[in-house]
């Protein structure tokens, strides 16, 4: 059998720290408290810098990791803490300022008076490796081409002079200002601020009826948020009220490109989508809890709130060629009001018994006017009838009682009965009423062993499922949507945790769920998802620990559909299967100068989709993704206050999905891709860094 690189190294040092569990006695001489409830006055802090590396470029890699390029990049960090007299306090800690996903945070203040919050952050985002484009204005919101095109295929493009790469990903920056303040004995207010922009590329696509190109879509967008609270607080009760808003701006409100092939009708030669519009959220809110008795506490909440949108259109189409009606408005003009509101009582007739009972309701009321526009097909084509925009509403009102008994040695039981019924507006079914019974049930069966099973069945029934006849092509009258459609549901779990002895603890786990919708002749007819699970925990000794895990889950459904608009005619089964090991060691040396530690993991998971009869053009491939990832770590102890800090980083990811692989920009005729293939990367990433402690 061949072991993996990374497996010998995590074995090594398992190795390394069985040997030397009892190498020699622990010196408590020089141990410290880091989590005393009081501080002493003065200023204390860390200093970080070093070098670090990576091996590869990889965007899927450096996605949120900010480490997407090869080569070296410098290490900086630190904190800083100072305590003053009378309680004043201020805090600063910076992390990963040497690459792209960084942090800054401070605070200061008074305890029990006031604080002050800062905060700074970058995370990017990269969404493909290898990604070209023929298109120019890359970033912006019109794309051009250069001269050859366009062209009836993508074989018959200038592609292997023209392509160039597509650098697909953006920024996301974000800046925090908070404070709060304490007022007497009873109130505190808090108020904090948020300005988040994002910047750069993200990718989509754009068609002219039956031919269709992958384009860098521009992000240019800001959102502000703010959020400010009053809080009154006693000992019987507590209400808070507040108000929550939040500002959404998009520089680019649409994309333009050129068409790259031959237009079917004069004048298609661009086509115009329309990007995210300006719009506003706003919410008032209020919090209270009162304790009845000893034995009784209520508590509820409530929350009003209206989200506006009201950018102008864009023109309904770039073809001149076109003759179309004007539009009955030049902006949507809408608005949606949101309710929100809960209570819930909680009582304790006694030690080992406890009620509770809530009701919540929720609401979004969209109250934007229904205007009747003309239809345009892909800049081709003006639709003989007109387009009515539908104000989407819905109610949902939902009940949760349940009772929970503690009974000696460890036993514990608790039962319950949810009902949510949710009202629709423009629906094929307008009520939906799901009720839940469910159960968990925990007893000590032995000093070292402990068993949960968890129970639940559901049961949710739609009003008389129609038609939707306000849509321009209807659908199947044998369709049930799943999220509208008669649906039992049932499930149960297992858990057991076993202390085998003071230093190894146990636990596996199994659940199993159904949902089976046996009223539905075309859409989703089951699914079924299963679960088991193992991890152990070892301690070597005081300064060494092992834990170890395994998961694998396996998710089923099945579902029906019908080419000729009329019974099923063909069926497709998916099965996912997730399969999930690892491990990890920590480990202290040389009477705490050392620090060694390491984890180690492995993921599987395989997608499969069988169609019933065969696809002509044969079964779909089966889409992978195996995941393998080692982290070593260790920190000596140069002096009291010096530490040199080392750590390794390997991680290997090997997809495959049929649709992106082997699909390059001219493999389509009618479809210009942008050639990315499933991510594939093998990555190192070493670092070693001094910190100094003052």
């Amino acid at each position: 059998m061949k072991t993996s690189k990374p497996l010998l190294l995590l074995g090594a040092l398992g190795a390394l720290s069985a040997a030397a569990g009892d190498a020699a006695a622990v010196d408590t001489s020089q141990w410290k408290c880091e989590s005393c409830p009081f501080e002493k006055e003065g200023t204390t802090g860390t200093v970080e810098v070093g070098v670090g590396a990576t091996s590869d470029e990889s965007a899927k890699f450096g996605d949120y990791t900010g480490l997407n390029e090869k080569g070296a990049f410098a290490i900086v960090g630190g904190t800083v803490r100072h305590r003053g007299a009378n309680g004043t306090f201020a805090n600063a800690e910076a992390s990963d300022l040497g690459i792209d996903a960084r942090s800054l945070t401070a605070d200061a203040g008074r305890e029990g008076v006031y604080a002050v919050r800062l905060g700074y952050s970058e995370i990017p985002r990269y969404f493909a490796d290898g990604a070209r484009t023929p298109f120019l204005g890359l970033g912006s919101g019109t794309l051009t081409l250069p001269g050859g095109f366009p062209a009836a295929t993508t074989g018959a493009m200038p592609l292997a002079t023209t392509l160039r790469d597509a650098d697909l990903g953006y920024k996301r920056t974000r800046y925090d200002l908070g404070g709060s303040f304490i007022a007497g004995e009873n109130w505190t207010y808090r108020v904090s601020l948020r300005h988040e922009v994002r910047d750069g590329t993200r990718p989509g696509a754009g068609s002219f009826f039956s031919s269709s190109s992958h384009l860098a879509v521009p992000v240019d967008q800001i959102t502000d948020q703010i959020e400010a609270a009053a809080t009154y607080f006693s000992r019987r009760f507590q209400a808070t009220v507040g108000y929550y808003g939040s500002l959404f701006r998009n520089g680019e409100d649409s994309l333009t490109w050129a068409n790259p092939f031959t237009p079917v009708v004069a004048g298609a030669d661009r086509g115009q989508l329309a990007l995210a519009p300006d719009n506003e959220f706003h919410q008032i809110m209020a919090t209270a809890g009162y304790d009845i008795t000893p034995k009784i506490r209520a508590s509820g909440e409530i929350a009003f709130g209206r989200m506006t949108q009201d950018a102008n259109y864009l023109a309904p189409t770039l073809n001149s060629g076109l003759t179309v009606p004007a539009l009955p408005v030049q902006s949507l003009d809408g608005r949606a009001d949101t309710f929100n509101a809960s209570v819930r009582v909680t009582a304790t007739p006694t030690d080992r018994v406890r009620l509770n009972a809530s009701y919540a309701r929720d609401t979004r009321d969209n109250k934007t006017s229904s205007q009747s526009y003309p239809a345009v097909t892909t800049d081709m084509f003006v639709g003989s009838g007109l387009r009515t925009n539908l104000p989407y509403r819905f109610w949902q009102d939902r009940f949760k009682v349940d009772a929970e008994y503690r009974g000696p040695r460890g036993l514990k039981a608790v039962v319950g009965a949810d009902y949510d019924q949710i009202e629709r507006s423009y629906q094929e079914a307008v009520r939906t009423r799901e009720t839940t019974i469910w159960g968990r049930l925990g007893a000590q069966l032995h000093p070292t062993t402990r068993v949960e099973l968890k129970l639940a069945h559901a049961q949710r029934n739609p009003s008389t499922y129609g038609i939707a006849n306000w849509l321009e092509s209807p659908q199947n009258p044998l369709l049930r949507k799943y999220n509208l459609a008669e649906r039992t549901r049932d499930t149960v779990g297992l858990r057991a945790d076993v202390a085998v002895s003071d230093e190894v603890t146990v636990g596996v786990s199994a659940d199993y769920s159904k949902d089976d919708y046996s009223r539905s002749t075309i859409g989703l007819l089951d699914g079924r998802d299963t679960s088991v699970g193992a991890d152990l925990s070892y301690a070597l000794s005081h300064e060494s620990r092992i834990y170890l895990y395994a998961n694998s889950e396996e998710v089923r459904s099945r579902q029906a559909g019908s080419q000729a608009f009329a019974q099923p005619d063909w069926w497709a089964r998916t099965k996912d299967r997730i399969n999930v090991v690892g491990a990890g060691i920590k480990h202290v040396l040389m009477k705490g100068k050392l620090e060694l530690g390491g984890d180690i993991s492995y993921s599987r998971s395989r997608s499969d989709i069988t169609m019933e009869p065969a696809a002509p053009t044969g079964s779909f491939p089966t889409a992978t993704v195996d995941f393998e990832s080692l982290k070593l770590y260790a920190t000596y102890h140069l002096r009291e206050n010096v530490s040199l800090i080392g750590s390794y980083w390997y991680e290997h990811y090997n997809a495959s999905d049929w649709r992106l692989d082997g699909v390059q920009p001219d493999t389509v005729p009618n479809l210009l891709a942008f050639g990315n293939q499933a991510p594939n990367y093998t990555q190192n990433v070493v670092r070693v860094s001094l910190r100094y402690r003052f």
